[in-house]
């Protein structure tokens, strides 16, 4: 995908699917709401999840995020990225807002804001920065594989 095609993409699409090394050596692989920001992504959870865990030891993930059903519809993107990660209350539900006024489509009702701030400090942010990108899209294979 082209840079451009490569942020439509990211904008259209709603999940991605995040692997961080579990404490056993084994990738741990889940899905995550996002926000796109410059080349990398944002993301909140909470901060007692396998995933934060396994940030603590090793801030490195691997993010995919794909569409289409049938192999010449398949498109998609994966991300090896280094990831920062924000426990700060204030900064992280400034994280959950963004997440939420994307996936809710504008600006946050008061029970979601409070919702935010309530979760907040049970929470931390993660900021991806992308250090190694692989995209594709089969739509431009024109039927010859």
């Amino acid at each position: 995908m082209t840079p451009d095609e490569l942020r439509e993409f990211l904008d259209e699409q709603k999940t991605v699917s995040v692997a961080t090394i579990g404490p056993h050596g084994r990738p741990h692989l889940v899905p995550l709401w996002y926000v796109p920001e410059g080349d990398g992504l944002i993301g909140w959870t909470f901060a007692k999840s396998q995933k934060a865990r396994n940030l603590e030891r090793d801030p490195h993930a691997t993010l995919q995020v794909e569409a289409g059903v049938e192999y010449q519809e398949l498109r998609g993107v994966m991300f090896e990225c280094d990831v920062e990660v924000e426990r700060e209350p204030e900064r992280v539900a400034e994280y959950g807002r963004r997440i939420f006024r994307r996936y809710g489509g504008g600006e946050l009702a008061p029970e979601a804001e409070a919702m935010v701030e309530k979760q907040a400090p049970k929470r931390i942010g993660m900021r991806f920065t992308p250090t190694r990108t692989v995209s594709w899209d089969h739509r431009k294979l024109g039927g010859v594989y």
